[in-house]
């Protein structure tokens, strides 16, 4: 699996509510339409910088702190950002964004600049930077991990897999 975009960096403990402010918890329930106010409380007008299909997150350490919502991935899924990478995720947000089918990198990111056009070879576990060809490295997802994100989330991977049972 290859991913490929331009870098949007942000910094260390980006908590849920900076990716989506709660006062929209319960007035905007269509995530498409949500997702309009991605990042709005620190990063204003972020969606319109975002070219859907072709933008990655880049973020420091601890990336998706805070409540457990599942609208924050949705959300980030739903603006049409192809992956996150980051030193670490909060461990709930990791899972909810494996759920939905959300791609995530962890590495170290201190070599990755804002406006970086990167590719990221998912099954060699390399990322490329297009300006100097250098690579960072990070572990290779595992088959069930790849096997979500290529379903597009756990319900997609149940339905594919109808005999799958939990021992």
């Amino acid at each position: 699996m290859i991913l490929e975009g331009k870098v949007f960096k942000f910094g260390d403990n980006i908590n849920t509510d900076w990716i989506i402010s709660g006062r929209y918890k319960f007035a905007i329930t269509d995530m498409k339409k949500l997702s309009q106010y991605l990042f709005e409380d620190i990063r204003p007008d972020f969606y319109k910088e975002i070219l859907p299909g072709k933008s990655i997150i880049v973020a420091g350490e601890n990336f998706g702190m805070g409540s457990s919502r599942e609208q924050a991935p949705w959300v980030i899924k739903e603006a049409g950002i192809v992956c996150i990478v980051a030193k670490s995720f909060a461990r709930i947000f990791y899972r909810n964004a494996f759920n939905i089918g959300l791609p995530l990198i962890e590495t170290d990111t201190s070599t990755i600049a804002e406006g970086d056009q990167i590719t990221i070879e998912v099954d060699k576990g390399i990322i490329k930077k297009a300006k100097d060809n250098s690579a960072t490295k990070f572990v290779p997802w595992n088959n069930f991990r790849k096997e979500l994100v290529h379903c597009g989330g756990i319900i997609a991977y149940l339905h594919k897999n109808k005999d799958f049972k939990l021992d």
